[in-house]
């Protein structure tokens, strides 16, 4: 247990990498609410930058939708897969995907609405394709609210769960964020590279494995047992360093 706490700091990107980013607690800090996270300022240059001197091979892996991510980091356009892959973007300069709401999530959302109001500080996140429950400012309701998505999932078919950092989603059955991954490695400009894959969460450990699969490798964000990833960074601080390492011009 204790060594793979301890795994070694991921090598230095090589010029045939195709690098693969989480974003929340990855290049941005967790916030009291999704909406409150505020990348910092220097960000979006920096992966601009490194985009370039990867050809282009860059891109967002995130359980946000691709607009969202757009948002965060305007007005740099990446390839990006949204909603754990659901959304998938290959190249920055093609049309962002936009996906009608997805048939279950209506009654589900109203069901769930009635346990928030029970668990003041429960926050709800409607994402047009997935339902994230967050427990972030609610943490006495953790176990109620594991009890109320297992207990609808059985209603659901072709939905699954996905744990996260104070968080259960209901998503797709059919998206993760290795098979994103894997599409996006079919393609220019990802094709023939070594992916390497960085996260933090659970919903990264699906790249992970992916990325070990391709002959690459993938760097956890603080500790965990039991992980896909090889290589490990302590913290989101710790990221920044390691991506201004891998570019010609640090900033």
């Amino acid at each position: 247990m204790l060594e793979e706490l301890q795994r070694p700091l991921p090598p230095a990107l090589a010029n045939n990498d195709a690098l693969f980013l989480d974003v929340d607690g990855t290049l941005v800090a967790f916030a009291d609410h999704p909406d409150k996270v505020m990348p910092a300022d220097y960000l979006p240059h920096l992966l601009s930058v490194l985009a370039l001197h990867l050809d282009g091979a860059l891109a967002l892996v995130s359980g946000r939708s691709i607009a969202q991510l757009d948002a965060l980091f305007a007005p740099l356009r990446l390839p990006a897969a949204g909603l754990h892959g659901a959304q998938l973007r290959r190249r920055g300069t093609d049309e962002t995907p936009h996906s009608a709401t997805a048939d279950w999530l209506h009654d589900l959302h109203l069901q769930a609405e009635k346990l928030a109001h029970q668990h003041p500080g429960m926050l709800l996140e409607n994402k047009g394709q997935a339902l994230a429950l967050h427990w972030r400012n609610a943490p006495d309701a953790a176990a109620a609210i594991h009890a109320f998505a297992h207990a609808q999932l059985p209603r659901m078919p072709g939905v699954r769960l996905q744990p996260g950092n104070h968080v259960i989603e209901f998503i797709t059955a059919d998206h993760d964020k290795g098979q994103a991954l894997l599409t996006l490695m079919e393609s220019a400009p990802f094709a023939g590279r070594r992916p390497v894959f960085v996260g933090d969460d659970l919903t990264d450990e699906h790249g992970f494995a992916i990325a070990e699969q391709l002959h690459g490798h993938g760097v956890l964000v603080g500790t965990r047992a039991n992980s896909h990833a090889r290589y490990a960074l302590p913290d989101v601080a710790a990221v920044h360093a390691w991506l201004r390492e891998a570019t010609p011009h640090p900033t």
